[in-house]
């Protein structure tokens, strides 16, 4: 398949849905990128062999927020149409547009109206009213519906809100997404004492700050365990950072302080996975995927994880992990006590839970399932790859 793809991203940074777009070009043989603000991302797309353009009048896209009026999009008309006409330019030598992000998708939607190819939006969110405005939710679906040839959702839960929110059911193709098998084994004990963390029992959080995330949860349930200590790994990307101080507040109401450490973003998130005794995924809205559950099962520790969305189909409804209510502080205390207190059981669950990942949720599996989808669209729409 020769097809040229234009993959489009609204932000820079790196984050779930970015990582999974980094994971998925790697090696891509005949693409172009466009990304609206600079940051890392650009450099993992380069890296990848992509032509990339980085558009610095895509930094006003930050101003629209998930679940805000969109009445503020009419001042930035003139951003956003420069952004359009950017999409339209870049489009010329491409077969196909691949939105990666909400706003990207929103930009090359309105760009199909003159480019006329085929679209595919990568949905990496549950389309629903915890996570986006009820006017932002109709205009996505929307243009969906008209405007898109592809929507590729990660899990069932995120393909069943896209669904229920009034998307065409036939629209959709469920992808998991792809985590690469980590590259060496380190001894999770002897990592542990090399970056000075706490001994005893150690739990970890990865993820980035942000309140649906529930690193609070966490932490509250810390306060009934005061043997265990704690790791949080990840920091506030998109504009979150009340939320990061809040969680310093309770750690020092709490007196926390010597059992919590806040570790930042870290390249080294597989083997700190191997160094704590249990991985924490403690989401209190809906996850659409969640690439840090299937990243511990791949490294062997156990996972925790809140019964919301997607990480229930990802832990085979607990057979592969603990799920918890979200949200419950004292639910999360009594798993983590229970997870420690279970030493034969849980090295059982986690040989379960690495081979189930291994097998289900391979980079490649990822890569040769988009490739064929993009190939199926060029084909069926009767596009002369460039």
């Amino acid at each position: 398949m020769n097809a040229r793809v234009l993959f489009v991203s609204h932000t820079g940074s790196m984050s779930g849905a970015e990582y999974v777009l980094a994971n998925l070009t790697r090696g891509w043989k005949n693409g172009a990128a466009l990304i609206f603000e600079q940051g890392p991302l650009a450099e993992a797309l380069k890296t990848n062999g992509l032509d990339v353009e980085t558009v610095q009048t895509g930094e006003s896209l930050r101003t629209i927020r998930r679940g805000g009026s969109l009445l503020g999009v009419f001042s930035l008309i003139g951003p956003l149409l420069s952004l359009i006409g950017q999409i339209v330019k870049r489009s010329k030598r491409c077969d196909v547009i691949y939105a990666n992000s909400q706003k990207a998708f929103l930009l090359s939607a309105l760009a199909s109206f003159v480019t006329r190819k085929p679209l595919i939006w990568h949905l990496h969110d549950i389309l629903d009213g915890q996570h986006f405005g009820a006017n932002q939710r109709r205009l996505q679906v929307f243009l969906a519906n008209r405007r898109a040839s592809l929507v590729l959702v990660p899990s069932k839960a995120a393909a069943d809100a896209f669904v229920a929110s009034g998307g065409k059911a036939d629209l959709v193709k469920v992808v998991p997404n792809g985590v690469p098998s980590p590259t060496a084994s380190v001894d999770g004990v002897v990592y542990r004492a090399e970056q000075s963390l706490p001994s005893g029992q150690l739990i970890g959080v990865f993820s980035r700050l942000a309140a649906w995330k529930g690193q609070h949860v966490v932490l509250e349930a810390l306060a009934e365990l005061p043997q265990v200590s704690c790791i949080i790994v990840g920091s506030a990307l998109f504009d979150e950072q009340d939320y990061e101080r809040r969680l310093h507040r309770i750690v020092e109401d709490l007196d926390l302080g010597k059992r919590v450490r806040f570790l930042g973003q870290r390249s080294d998130v597989a083997n700190l996975m191997r160094a704590v005794d249990i991985v924490v995924h403690p989401s209190v809205d809906p996850e659409p995927f969640g690439l840090t559950v299937v990243e511990a099962m791949l490294a062997g520790t156990p996972v925790i994880a809140t019964d919301a969305g997607a990480c229930a189909e990802i832990l085979e409804n607990g057979n592969a992990g603990r799920l918890v209510r979200p949200g419950s502080v004292d639910d999360m205390a009594r798993a983590i006590r229970e997870v420690f207190a279970a030493d034969g059981a849980s090295t059982q669950s986690t040989d379960y839970a690495r081979q189930r990942a291994e097998r289900l949720y391979g980079l490649e599996e990822m890569r040769s399932r988009v490739l064929a989808l993009v190939g199926e669209l060029v084909m069926k729409r009767g596009v002369a790859p460039s």
